[in-house]
Order: C-alpha cells, then sequence, then structure tokens
C-alpha cells in the first residue's frame, strides 16, 4: 500500500530489546485539506535508517504493509490491534524549487574580450 503526504513528526529511535528496535513517523494525510489526517507508521529493525534523512514538512510518498493482531487480556477478552509498517519511503521533489537552478550555463561568446561591448544590432 502507498500514501502521500507531508512530514508531521521524527520519532526517536527506540530500543524495545536487545534485538528489536522501531521508529514511529506521523504523516499529515489531506485528502481533504480542511481536516487533515494524522496517521501513525513505524519502521522497524534495519528500516528505521529510512527516517534519517527526513525533516518535518517534506512531501513524502511511503510504501507500508497493513498488520493486525488479537490480544487477549487477564479476564479473557480479545482486543485487535493494527500497525502500518514502513518499508520504502521516497522524498517527492517540488518542481518550483528545481527551476530555480538552470540546468544548462547561457552561451558566452568567447571571441570577445572582457568589458568589450559588441555593437551589433541584433
Amino acid at each position: 500500500m502507498e500514501i502521500k503526504g507531508k512530514v508531521h513528526e521524527i520519532g526517536a529511535l527506540q530500543q524495545v530489546s536487545e534485538t528489536f528496535k522501531k521508529r514511529d513517523l506521523i504523516i499529515e494525510y489531506a485528502e481533504n485539506p480542511t481536516y487533515p489526517e494524522y496517521i501513525r507508521f513505524e519502521a522497524l529493525q534495519d528500516k528505521t535508517a529510512l527516517f534519517d534523512s527526513l525533516k518535518t514538512g517534506d512531501d513524502v510518498e511511503v510504501s507500508f504493509n497493513l498488520r493486525g493482531r488479537p490480544w487477549t487480556d487477564k479476564t479473557g477478552k480479545v482486543s485487535y490491534f493494527n500497525s502500518l509498517v514502513v518499508w520504502r519511503i521516497n522524498a517527492l521533489t517540488n518542481n518550483a524549487s528545481a527551476g530555480s537552478t538552470p540546468e544548462y550555463a547561457p552561451p558566452v561568446d568567447l571571441s570577445s574580450k572582457p568589458g568589450e561591448d559588441d555593437d551589433l544590432p541584433f
């Protein structure tokens, strides 16, 4: 599954046990901009490094797996939990910022000397 949104918050690395670590990421999902949703994703183990290059406000596309599991408490009541586990994240580029840097240098007349004006009418 995939979703596009804006990075709202990047959680700290949590070392849950000696062999297990995780990290949270909150994405602002604005399908309806009047009422944005804040969705929590998690990265596990080596995927926690995916969040290292992100910063708040970045537009991203998150690829994730939806996981669910039951949990039974001491009284026998069963509850269900869902997790959105990230496996890839892509930063989306902003075309306006890319347009500020020219792709190539303008042509230069190498036959004229510096400071010499060209008197051609065209």
